[in-house]
């Protein structure tokens, strides 16, 4: 099984994903999404030297309600910035210090920032202890590192056991 299906949550991952960019659930689109599902973690798995292993899978949902729902949060809060300024938008970068010690992790939370809408990671240290983070409004920057410790980081850690 683990040679033919290297990889099931992602691919089970990739099979969604096509299912909701294809917008269309015809035999034809199902059957090509499931076949892609299939070959691409078979054609790039040498290129997962230390594959991740995620320690509480059903976690993994709860976190992606979290980030669904902050990003729906964050689509709003950035709509009425723009269309309703009534202050001028204060953008700085933050650096923020990291506790997770899983390469994936930290990519899994540099892009969760990144889809987050008024927020985008810019940078890792060379030394993977900090990620620098660009912030369309800041009013306090201790408040906002600690919203994403304790929303995305600390989650991470216990999917991840790191």
């Amino acid at each position: 099984m683990n040679r033919w299906l290297p990889q099931p949550l992602f691919s089970l991952s990739l099979w969604l994903v096509w299912l909701l960019l294809a917008n269309s659930l015809a035999p034809g689109q199902i059957l090509l999404g499931g076949l892609l599902a299939l070959a691409l973690p078979l054609f790039t798995a040498r290129f997962w030297p230390d594959r991740p292993r995620p320690r509480r899978p059903l976690q993994i949902l709860a976190y992606i309600l979290v980030l669904l729902w902050d990003i729906t949060v964050a689509n709003l809060t950035v709509a009425r910035l723009i269309l309703h300024p009534t202050r001028k938008l204060r953008p700085a970068f933050i650096r923020l210090p990291l506790d997770l010690g899983n390469d994936f992790a930290i990519v899994v939370l540099a892009n969760t920032i990144s889809l987050t809408p008024g927020t985008v990671s810019a940078d890792l240290s060379p030394d993977r202890r900090s990620l620098l983070i660009h912030v369309l409004d800041v009013e306090d920057e201790r408040a906002i590192i600690a919203r994403i410790k304790h929303r995305y980081e600390r989650p991470l850690q216990e999917i991840f056991a790191c």
